[in-house]
């Protein structure tokens, strides 16, 4: 055998494997999927309704985190005399979430003609505050505050002016506008990467609250 003949059966062999391959793979596992309807093509309308169920079984979808810190004092005076005081700096995360339990396809619409859809999002809702205490600061002052009992209540009375600090950061416009804009994104990439994988890639997504 000459080295061009060698090399032609070099070449065939790896051909006819992937053929062998392709025929005898089950073709039922791409329809659980997405449905065929001719060479290269895919009904859109089911690649949505799948993209739809998963974004349902996600739940809370988060789409944001904001770090802040709250800086709150409070003071506590007994028998107009003696005093106590409390200075408390602590950092907390808040997250930004979607439930998506509630989406379905009445909340996505397709534009064949225009090869756009339109996706209608629940809005964005601000879960727990996590604060960080191994992080913050604690400034004690006064007579009171040599009875630990009153540093331990000065500081329970401080955490709640600080979650009503951190709440009021979490809900400015500029912080939820940021949400909601990553949001938007988070869910057009959700729909537009299966598109792109199915052979779609020139249908547009326009998420909106």
């Amino acid at each position: 055998m000459d080295k061009n003949n060698g090399r032609l059966v070099m070449l065939a062999l790896p051909l006819a494997t992937f053929g062998l391959g392709y025929w005898v793979a089950p073709k039922e596992q791409l329809d659980e999927q997405v449905e065929q309807t001719g060479f290269l093509q895919v009904d859109t309308k089911k690649v949505l309704a799948t993209t739809v169920e998963s974004l349902r079984n996600e739940n809370k979808l988060l789409v944001f985190s904001y770090k802040g810190t709250a800086r709150v004092n409070v003071k506590r005076t007994k028998f107009w005399v003696l005093g106590g005081s409390q200075e408390l700096i602590v950092p907390a995360v808040v997250n930004y979430y979607i439930d998506l339990s509630g989406l379905s396809l009445a909340d996505v619409t397709f534009d064949e003609k225009a090869k756009l859809v339109r996706v209608k999002m629940p809005p964005v809702v601000i879960g727990d505050i996590a604060f960080q205490p191994e992080q913050a600061t604690t400034i004690n002052g006064g007579l009171l505050t040599f009875s630990q009992a009153q540093v331990d209540d000065l500081l329970k009375q401080n955490y709640k002016s600080a979650r009503r600090a951190v709440t009021a950061q979490a809900q400015g416009t500029a912080m939820v506008d940021s949400a909601r804009q990553r949001a938007i994104q988070n869910v057009q990439s959700y729909f537009e990467i299966p598109l792109r994988i199915v052979g779609q890639p020139d249908i547009k997504v326009a998420a909106s609250f």
